[in-house]
């Protein structure tokens, strides 16, 4: 006679134990990296309400002594750098930017995506290879071709050079394969054409997608620095990021001016993606990319 091993049951408490342990790991995991994450910000905040000698002082303080709210105007009353001009232009070319990539980007991914065409694959695989020219190797030829054309220190050579992005269409391409076909079928019964589908229907039911790309593009070109700073050679067509590299120079480095500047240039940011943020990874997801 065979006799059988009695059956091992997993008691309730057990389960809910370990679901408690797993959760409060991951709990305390994420505090940390949220902490990590706000560091950098505190130190910006910091520094911006101190004077000099407190922030370069051999006494790390965690907090200042006297918390310096004049500094919040001084960039603004800096006679060196028209500051306020500077968010101006910043404002201009990343909204205008982001728009113009939208438009394009979206209109360039769809097409490959839905209409038929025998040579949307080789089209598309040129998209790609774009992605691989390094910036270095097309950034004098388009700084001449801009230099030509007298668009220097005008918010066409900030812009236009930038209005298309291969990896922002190969975001669109993908999230418009996924996108369900029989909405579009019915905007062509109805007598759409494919402009017409795009516009009355894709983009309707994409507003989401539309809206993590925007936060994206935005966020890129607010920060962007290099060709800004080689078109905008005269001070009023400065950008954020180009007036913020003025402020350190070989004699003199004002750091609250410098801390202040940059806390009051992220603002922008920060409003954007607090707003956007629901958006941003629901966005990526509908991409179709994994890992």
């Amino acid at each position: 006679m065979t006799t059988t091993a009695p059956e091992v049951r997993k008691t309730p408490g057990k389960k809910r134990g370990g679901k408690v342990i797993g959760n409060t790991g991951l709990y305390v995991a994420t505090g940390i990296a949220a902490l990590l994450f706000l560091i950098p910000f505190y130190l910006i905040i910091r520094n911006a309400l101190m004077t000099d000698p407190e922030i370069t002082g051999e006494n790390w303080k965690w907090f200042p002594t006297d918390i310096q709210w004049g500094n919040f105007t001084e960039p603004f009353n800096d006679d060196t750098v028209d500051f306020g001009r500077a968010l101006w232009n910043s404002w201009v070319v990343a909204i205008l930017h982001t728009t113009g990539i939208l438009l394009i980007c979206s209109l360039a991914g769809y097409g490959l995506a839905r209409i038929p065409y025998k040579h949307a694959n080789k089209i598309f695989y040129m998209v790609l290879v774009t992605l691989m020219i390094p910036t270095a190797v097309t950034f004098v030829p388009s700084f001449v071709l801009v230099s030509s054309l007298g668009w220097v220190d005008t918010y066409r050579g900030l812009i236009i050079p930038a209005l298309f992005s291969g990896f922002t269409c190969f975001l669109f391409r993908q999230y418009f394969l996924g996108f369900p076909k029989e909405l579009e079928e019915a905007a062509r019964v109805d007598g759409l054409s494919y402009w017409g589908a795009y516009w009355r229907v894709v983009v309707p039911n994409s507003l989401n997608f539309f809206a993590a790309m925007a936060t994206i593009t935005f966020i890129s070109g607010w920060n962007s620095f290099l060709w800004p700073l080689v078109i905008g050679q005269d001070p009023s067509s400065w950008t954020i990021q180009v007036a913020l590299s003025s402020y350190m120079t070989n004699q003199t480095v004002n750091y609250h001016l410098i801390f202040m500047a940059t806390a009051i240039s992220i603002l922008p940011l920060l409003f954007v993606f607090l707003f956007l943020q629901r958006w941003l990874v629901q966005g990526i997801a509908q991409t179709g990319i994994k890992g």
